[in-house]
């Protein structure tokens, strides 16, 4: 019986620390006065390094208008922005360990994703795809044999990997350490096709040396709700996330944010609905 007791008080004790570890972001801002953001150099047209080298993105702008409302909140105009580098492999990592207050890129919502770390309301719907050479494959099916690109350490990759298998196709999967590089290595022949969600795909073939040598699919293989990620367990600070996300939903900022972003590329009728549904009421 004591040692029933005494187990059952470790763990007691030791989710009660681990709650409360988790709960402390507003109280670790309002002590260090600094807000840290986490970023990525290579998921533009959501979290990218611009040609200065600076912080830029849809997901960042998103995270700039949380910083204001984290400054509201705390009554803290000298609240400061830390923008840090994180990678596919590290987002995670670092959100959990308390490097970053939050993740601003391209990250989307799984079930094995929630065990590790929290998320906002939707900030984005879109799904994987895949990005063709004029000269090569003209469907998925014909990428039997062929060499297809994709971004390492992804729920994309993940989702290609699943997709071949349930087609019955064999191609040999080559992941590359960036959109960047997927995007070079296509562009010169190396890969068939590369395989990405579609909104970042149309950013790189935008941006292509040749954009009139690829071809964008107009398939569709996953579905990819986009979110930003926050450490795990932290009630308040999530609300304070949703509530300055469903403010910004009910205005008509959220619209001239996707415009800056993705310049002329048409809204789709899922995004409206997505950010519909999610404008709450105060």
């Amino acid at each position: 019986m004591r040692s029933c007791l005494s187990a059952l008080l470790l763990c007691t004790l030791t989710l009660f620390s681990a709650a409360a570890a988790a709960a402390e972001t507003l109280e670790r801002i309002r002590d260090s006065g600094t807000l840290k953001l986490g970023y990525r150099q290579d998921a533009a047209p959501f979290s990218f390094a611009d040609s200065e080298g600076l912080p830029a993105g849809y997901s960042l702008a998103l995270c700039e208008v949380v910083a204001k409302a984290v400054r509201s909140h705390l009554q803290r105009e000298d609240i400061k922005v830390e923008y840090v580098l994180v990678t596919a492999e590290t987002r995670f990592d670092a959100v959990q360990s308390g490097e970053i207050d939050l993740l601003c890129g391209a990250s989307s919502i799984t079930l094995e994703r929630r065990k590790q770390v929290d998320f906002s309301l939707l900030t984005f719907v879109t799904g994987s795809s895949v990005l063709y050479r004029k000269d090569g494959p003209a469907n998925f099916l014909d990428l039997v044999g062929q060499k297809v690109g994709v971004h390492g350490g992804t729920t994309t990759e993940e989702g290609l990997i699943r997709a071949l298998q349930e087609a019955g196709i064999e191609a040999e999967v080559v992941a590359v350490e960036s959109h960047d590089e997927g995007l070079r290595a296509l562009e010169a022949g190396e890969v068939a096709a590369y395989f990405a969600d579609r909104a970042i795909l149309a950013m790189l073939g935008r941006d292509a040396e040749r954009p009139e040598n690829l071809v964008l699919s107009d398939r569709f293989f996953s579905y990819e709700p986009y979110a930003l990620a926050l450490q795990r367990g932290d009630s308040d600070f999530r609300l304070l996330v949703d509530a300055a996300l469903a403010r910004l939903y009910r205005s008509q900022e959220i619209g001239r944010i996707y415009q800056a972003n993705f310049g002329n590329t048409q809204m789709s009728d899922l995004l409206r609905a997505t950010f519909t549904l999610q404008a709450l009421p105060e």
